[in-house]
């Protein structure tokens, strides 16, 4: 408990940037472990192959039910190990640059839309890049196609076997996913706190407020952003198969059809709505805790 209290009390002494990053890591990390299993359900959905005729195309709730039966309930959260390891840094430098940049271009206001897009979208870039060759394991141990052992030693594997061009394999597709979803998540969250009087709403119902405007902002979000998450993930499971951005875009379409492009949707939205409201919610309300603006 004391050296609970001694590291708590460290946190207060960091710089403010570095305060954002930790109450980021840790809103990354309470998120992902809850809603892991929406984003495994969402990578097999996206590489289910085509049902042949006389069959029906496999749904969410018996796919979840299908990993249950056959790698016990503990199998809906494979590929954990590399989503923390992705999302806990990946989650702080995303809130540390976005706190940055507020405070050298926006000085004491608000953001407006398009502001609010820019700095999303800026913030998410940096983080997605920084942080793609686990966002590659972490789809590949999700598939279920890979034996990795642990993240370390698949980075490893990719290294050897596929060189740089593997660890970022899916990076066109990955930001224009991640970059567009942050702004206009960003855009929409920063938009509906403005048309509600937060001045006149009781301090405890704040938390509420926020993770409803994220709810909000994530349904609209993800929508938006699906054709390129089904993008990234083709291209980071078949690296060899697909060189460009256009030939996965090119054998989604002759394969699957435009529905193919919104493949593991519902998963994905509540998965990213949910996990980026309460991503959202649990800094903003340690950003205050800490005497900080988010």
């Amino acid at each position: 408990m004391r050296l609970f209290l001694k590291a708590f009390s460290l946190v207060f002494q960091m710089h403010p940037v570095l305060k954002a990053f930790v109450c980021g890591s840790i809103s990354g990390t309470c998120s992902t472990l809850l809603f892991q299993p929406l984003d495994l359900l969402k990578t097999r959905l996206q590489t289910a192959q085509p049902a042949g005729h006389g069959s029906s195309r496999v749904g969410m709730v018996t796919l979840l039910l299908r990993v249950v039966r056959t790698e016990s309930l503990l199998g809906l959260w494979k590929g954990v190990s590399p989503s923390f390891a992705r999302c806990i840094p990946g989650v702080g430098i995303y809130f540390s640059t976005l706190y940055t940049m507020k405070q050298k271009l926006l000085v004491d206001r608000s953001p407006t839309a398009l502001e609010s897009v820019f700095l999303g979208a800026t913030s998410r870039a940096v983080s997605g890049i920084c942080m793609l060759p686990v966002t590659v394991v972490k789809t590949r141990y999700e598939s279920g196609r890979f034996g990795y052992e642990s993240v370390y030693g698949a980075l490893k594997n990719i290294y050897q076997t596929e060189g740089a061009r593997g660890m970022f394999s899916g990076l066109t597709a990955t930001l224009l996913r991640d970059a567009p979803f942050s702004g206009i998540y960003l855009m929409f969250y920063t938009q509906t706190k403005k048309l509600t009087s937060q001045d006149q709403l009781d301090p405890a119902l704040m938390p509420l407020l926020n993770f409803g405007c994220g709810i909000f902002a994530g349904i609209l979000a993800s929508l938006s952003t699906q054709p390129a998450d089904v993008i990234k993930t083709h291209m980071q499971l078949y690296p060899q198969k697909y060189h460009r951005t256009v030939h996965a875009i090119a054998f989604i379409y002759k394969d699957f059809g435009l529905v193919g492009f919104f493949r593991g949707g519902v998963p994905r939205a509540l998965r990213r709505t949910l996990m980026a409201a309460m991503a959202w919610t649990v800094y903003e309300q340690m950003m205050e805790k800490m005497g900080l603006k988010s």
